[in-house]
């Protein structure tokens, strides 16, 4: 075959540690989703029966190529704050694998890997003192082809997520009038909208957060199991389907994928206070800070990928809570609500 399937590659390159593949140019899509250490360490020893291997998988992908003796390509599309998943090295791991092990590669880099939901801010500047090191602004996709009526909505979700009000009031009113968002506490008015807005086979459907657990209230629970091709693709009187507004997916079942409308509904386990956002998983009784940073990135990212999933429009649902149960205490989700307001989105 002409292209040959990374899993493959992977596995003809595991047969003779020193032979060069047939390959000269390799090319990785959602190149931030590749596995550290640890967790290619895992699989190999589970699935390859290669016990004690220890390197990642951008650094072994990269030994692979650079195991011939004339020249070799990496081509690495990134998707900025797309890691969501346990042992997703980001585009972080790449570089310091060619610091580590590959002196010698060239490196060409877009200029906006130094944004923030890159994560890669520091590793960056480390190249300063590496050579052959080249920034090229044209290496940066700025077209979105995702959302058709608006390319700055990936824009305002960062800005949202920076805490960046300012910025992220002027980009909401460049495109308001292209790609309508709204915010509400009430999730039948939500359903209702969504309904509202559709047109003929237009497809809207509700997204969450996967630690959003105390939805319950709501009939939203993230534990219960669905099926994505049932939500995905079976039409309107099918209970299962996305434009029943019963069943719900998380970022998982979305990653990559688009609906026309969207709404997202909003738990404690992502808040805001005091010009910040705080990160909480939810155990039994109550809410748990989360410490480690890692977690705090995916979570974070995870409310990313789901403001990012509307080709037309969405709709967002920040509960009201209740004051009578310590789990949905409405301090918890009343800041976020002003803070949306705040940037500027019509209540309805």
């Amino acid at each position: 075959m002409f292209i040959q399937n990374v899993h493959n590659f992977r596995d003809d390159c595991l047969v003779d540690p020193k032979s060069p593949p047939l390959e000269h140019v390799a090319l990785f899509d959602e190149a931030q989703r590749a596995w550290d250490k640890q967790q290619t360490a895992n699989f190999m020893r589970r699935k390859k029966s290669t016990p004690n291997f220890n390197l990642s998988e951008p650094e072994f992908l990269i030994s692979c190529l650079d195991r011939h003796s004339d020249w070799a390509v990496i081509v690495c599309l990134v998707g900025g704050g797309q890691e969501i998943n346990t042992g997703e090295a980001g585009i972080v791991e790449w570089i310091d694998a060619l610091n580590r092990s590959f002196p010698d590669w060239h490196i060409y880099i877009s200029s906006r890997l130094h944004d923030s939901e890159y994560g890669a801010e520091e590793t960056v500047r480390k190249l300063k003192s590496r050579k052959n090191v080249i920034d090229n602004t044209s290496l940066h996709l700025s077209v979105s082809m995702r959302s058709f009526r608006a390319e700055n909505v990936s824009l305002l979700v960062k800005q949202l997520l920076d805490c960046d009000s300012d910025s992220a009031k002027q980009t909401l009113k460049n495109i308001e009038n292209k790609y309508p968002i709204v915010i509400t506490r009430d999730i039948s008015k939500a359903k209702q909208w969504l309904r509202k807005q559709a047109r003929g086979s237009e497809r809207y459907g509700i997204v969450v957060s996967s630690q959003a657990e105390r939805l319950k209230p709501y009939a939203i629970d993230v534990k219960s199991p669905m099926d994505p091709i049932h939500w995905f693709l079976d039409d309107k009187e099918d209970t299962r389907s996305s434009y029943y507004l019963e069943d719900v997916a998380t970022e998982f079942h979305v990653q990559g994928l688009e609906l026309d409308w969207v709404c997202i509904t909003w738990d404690a386990d992502f808040r805001y206070s005091d010009k910040s956002w705080e990160h909480r998983s939810f155990c039994g009784k109550g809410w748990n800070y989360i410490r480690k940073k890692e977690r705090q990135i995916y979570l974070q990212n995870a409310y990313r990928v789901l403001l990012t999933r509307a080709r037309q429009g969405m709709v967002i649902v920040i509960p009201k809570g209740d004051k009578d149960d310590p789990t949905r205490n409405p301090m918890f989700y009343d800041p976020t609500f002003e803070y949306l307001q705040e940037i500027g989105f019509k209540i309805i």
